[in-house]
């Protein structure tokens, strides 16, 4: 299962405590958003931020590249980690429950 908390988090911290006080319908509008599901779905950790727009949501919102860069990286390690666990789990041989039933 594909991990986006952290940079949900920073998106949804950074617009809350901005100067602007920006709504998730103003933030989408200065992204080039209809509306603003786009950034409810990004602050509920359901999708991330296309990587087009990266460098204007750190604009609008005054987050460092470092900032995006280590809760991205967050995110992906996240992601891996679940991977590898699933495979891990899904790879397990089958047991043996027959072993000792009593043949007839």
């Amino acid at each position: 299962m594909r991990s986006f908390k952290n940079i949900a988090a920073l998106i949804r911290t950074k617009r809350i405590n901005h100067p602007k006080s920006y709504s998730q319908s103003d933030l989408s509008l200065l992204l080039g958003y209809k509306n603003g599901q786009f950034i409810s779905n990004v602050e509920r950790g359901l999708c991330n931020v296309p990587l087009k727009m990266m460098k204007k949501i750190s604009e609008v919102l005054d987050i460092s590249a470092e900032e995006i860069k280590t809760s991205i990286l967050k995110d992906h390690e996240e992601t891996l980690t679940n991977y590898f666990n699933k495979s891990a789990t899904s790879k397990k041989a089958p047991t043996r429950e027959l072993e000792n039933v009593d043949v007839l």
